[in-house]
C-alpha cells in the first residue's frame, strides 16, 4: 500500500487465466453496455459476465478491495482501442478535472487482454506524478519525462492507477489491433485501513513514501513527500506519521483552534 501510495500505481502481470484473455476481444467488440455513473459494482456488471468473472480473479478482488474499500460503485467503463500504424498518440493527462482529495481517491483498472509489445505501443505514465495536481491535459505539452514508464506486459495484466497519475496510450506502430479495458471506481465508505496492517509499523513503510523519482528535482520532490504523507495519515487514521518532521512543521499553528 505505501508503494502504491509512493508510485501511483500497482501492477500485476498475467493475472488473468488464458480462457478469459480469449474471450476478452470477442466482448470488447461487441461492446460492453454502459452504466450510469455511480452504478453498484453488482448491478453494472451482473453475475456471469465477462467483466464480473474479471473483477472476481482473487488477485484483483483483493487489489480493489484494498486500495477502493468495501462496496465501490462503477464511475464508468470504456474499451480503448489503438488501430496498427494508427499515427497518433494520447497527450500526457490526468484524467478528469483537477481532483484536490488527500482523504479518498478513485481507482482506475486497466485490463490488457492480450501480450502489449513495445512496436504495440502501450501506456505511457509517470509514476509519482499523481498527487501533483494538474487539471485533465495541463500536461499534453510534454511529450518525454525522466523515469517514464511505457507499459509491454503478458496477456492478462491489470493495472490499477490512482486517478491522478499522468498518462496517456502510446501510438501503435505494430500490425496488431491493441485493446485495453478501463473501469473507474468510486468509493462509498473511508478508505481507512481497508488492507492487511500487520505490518504498518514496518520501517520500509517510511522507505517506500519517501522514494524520489527523476521527473522532478530533488528539492521539489519534497512536494510529493509531504503530499504522500497527508494520504497516509488519512489511510490509516493516524495524524502523528510524519517523515522529517515535514507535516508536523507545516502544520504548527500556535494559539489557533
Amino acid at each position: 500500500m505505501a508503494r502504491f501510495v509512493a508510485n501511483g500505481f500497482h501492477r500485476m502481470d498475467a493475472v488473468v487465466p488464458d480462457e478469459l484473455n480469449a474471450k476478452a476481444i470477442g466482448v470488447f467488440d461487441a461492446g460492453v453496455p454502459p452504466v450510469p455513473y455511480g452504478t453498484p459494482v453488482d448491478e453494472a456488471f451482473p453475475e456471469g459476465s465477462f467483466v464480473r468473472d474479471l473483477i472476481a480473479i482473487p488477485a484483483v478482488a483483493g487489489a480493489i478491495r484494498s486500495l477502493v474499500g468495501p462496496d465501490p460503485t462503477v464511475d464508468h467503463h470504456a474499451v480503448h482501442i489503438r488501430e496498427p500504424h494508427e499515427g497518433g498518440a494520447q497527450p500526457l493527462h490526468g484524467d478528469a478535472i483537477i481532483d484536490t482529495r488527500t482523504d479518498a481517491f478513485d481507482v482506475q483498472l486497466m485490463y490488457y487482454p492480450q501480450e502489449v509489445t513495445g512496436t504495440m505501443g502501450g501506456t505511457l505514465s509517470v509514476p509519482g506524478s499523481h498527487l501533483r495536481r494538474t487539471n485533465e491535459s495541463d500536461t499534453g505539452r510534454y511529450q518525454n519525462l525522466r523515469g517514464q514508464t511505457r507499459l509491454t506486459c503478458p496477456a492478462g495484466t491489470v493495472v490499477l492507477l490512482h486517478h491522478g497519475i499522468w498518462h496517456g496510450g502510446r501510438r501503435n506502430d505494430s500490425d496488431i489491433r491493441r485493446y485495453m479495458f478501463k473501469i473507474r471506481f468510486n468509493p462509498t465508505a473511508p478508505q481507512v485501513r481497508t488492507w492487511d496492517v500487520s505490518d504498518l509499523d514496518d520501517p520500509r513503510v517510511s522507505e517506500e513514501l519517501s522514494r524520489f523519482f527523476p521527473w522532478c528535482e530533488h528539492a521539489t520532490g519534497r512536494l510529493e513527500i509531504y503530499n504522500r504523507i497527508k494520504v497516509w495519515r488519512a489511510l490509516t487514521n493516524n495524524t502523528a506519521f510524519d517523515i522529517d518532521y515535514w507535516a508536523t512543521r507545516v502544520a504548527n499553528r500556535p494559539g489557533r483552534v
